[in-house]
């Protein structure tokens, strides 16, 4: 009893989903927990459903909605069917299908969720990591358990063969569809599973447990690296960044470890060969550098002896929005503005002011005894990141700018003791 095993270690819950696809592996799963419902220990006993993800890539796919619908209605276990639009949006067909998946199996209601990965997955999974270049968490492959959002995903059958899962089908009896694409070799993962491990298994017999025991190896790794980056980032990493100074302490592969776990930490896996690129420019830069590096969603910036990891904001058209006395002015990606009424204090404004961001080369004058100066020198001095200085708003009265966030009012809007002011704060953009 594998399954009864597997869940011993790693206990579902009280709410079980099966991802069924209603291909051969998924099926074995789905009856093998069904069996367990009535036999397993009653401490981990579980409710049972399934879950299937219509692609609507296949003009079968309506028939094997249908097949999982009829087979959950013998077993008496729950389904549910998800409909989702798959768009490549410049990647593969593969990982389309995959990301929608996933989506859906993210927003389940369950503790666990089943996928029947099995061995010669994992071998395949690993061998297609190699020749992608990979790091260690990607060789890693597949793990027995893992988070996916609030639930555990669970893969019982890891460490049981194609083989074995098709003649246990065939001695019960199953019935189960068959997926045409699964002999398309033009897709990566068919060709190595029809042509690259049969010439390896040649080769090499007993190959696909040699590489799911590697990729266990390649996991094991994967946590101490994981474990050591942790250690050094306990002093190094704030909620203001990772300090440049300890990475210049460490040796370049303790270093790049660091780095990659401050950018793994913030959801932006990074490849080797931009690890390197990265770290010898955040440690290499001038003492007055800013280096930038882009990873589209977000970047990687040093500022003030850290290292800092910005979300990109998406470019905005010159966009100007009109206060008229609100106390609070959503600016978008911006950030917000929040007004609150004072007397004797903070902004003089009349009824109607507009709002812009900043686009360069404005000047105010925050004190009446010295001429004006530039937001730029004024910003530098405060110390306001590079990044927020590009988007910060500005509030101007007929055309003259008024006040600006962070540095305050211009001196000629300035709230006497005897008149009414806005004190302004500015909410940054997360």
């Amino acid at each position: 009893m594998r399954v009864a095993h597997f869940l011993h270690r790693h206990p579902p819950g009280a709410r079980l989903s099966v991802g069924y696809s209603g291909g051969l592996d998924s099926t074995v799963l789905l009856h093998l927990f069904a069996d367990l419902r009535g036999e397993f220990d009653f401490r981990l006993g579980f409710q049972l459903s399934a879950v299937h993800v219509h692609h609507g890539l296949s003009p079968q796919a309506d028939a094997w909605a249908e097949h999982c619908r009829q087979q959950c209605a013998r077993l008496e276990v729950p389904l549910r069917v998800e409909r989702v639009a798959v768009n490549p949006n410049g990647q593969g067909l593969e990982a389309a299908a995959r990301e929608a998946r996933y989506r859906v199996f993210a927003g389940l209601d369950a503790d666990a969720l089943a996928l029947a990965h099995q061995r010669d997955d994992q071998a395949e999974t690993l061998l297609l990591q190699l020749l992608r270049g990979a790091g260690m968490k990607g060789l890693a492959a597949m793990p027995e358990e893992r988070a996916l959002g609030p639930i555990k995903l669970l893969r019982p059958l890891l460490d049981v063969p194609r083989s074995e899962i098709e003649a246990y089908a065939r001695a019960q009896g199953l019935s189960w569809v068959d997926d045409a694409s699964n002999a398309d070799t033009a897709l990566r993962r068919n060709a190595a599973r029809h042509h690259l491990l049969p010439v390896l298994e040649d080769l090499f017999p007993g190959v696909a447990i040699t590489l799911a025991q590697a990729a266990a190896q390649f996991a094991e790794s994967a946590s101490l690296l994981d474990a050591l980056a942790r250690l050094d980032g306990a002093a190094a990493i704030t909620a203001e960044g990772l300090q440049v100074a300890h990475l210049a302490e460490l040796d370049a592969a303790r270093a790049r470890n660091l780095l990659r776990h401050y950018l793994e930490l913030h959801g932006l896996p990074i490849r080797r060969e931009r690890l390197h690129e990265a770290l010898a420019q955040m440690l290499e830069a001038r003492a007055d550098g800013l280096p930038v590096i882009d990873f589209g969603a977000a970047s990687l910036r040093r500022f003030q002896g850290r290292v800092v990891l910005v979300k990109n904001s998406p470019q905005q058209d010159v966009v100007t929005w009109h206060w008229r006395g609100e106390a609070e002015l959503d600016l978008g990606a911006a950030g917000k503005l929040c007004f609150t009424a004072a007397a004797g204090q903070g902004v003089r404004l009349p009824d109607r002011a507009t709002v812009m961001l900043r686009a360069g080369g404005e000047k105010l004058r925050t004190d009446a005894r010295r001429p004006a100066r530039t937001l730029k020198n004024l910003l530098r001095e405060a110390g306001l990141p590079p990044w927020l200085r590009e988007r910060l708003p500005l509030i101007y009265v007929e055309d003259r700018l008024a006040w600006a966030a962070v540095i305050g009012a211009d001196a000629v809007f300035q709230a006497g003791l005897d008149e009414s002011g806005w004190l302004i704060s500015w909410r940054q953009p997360g």
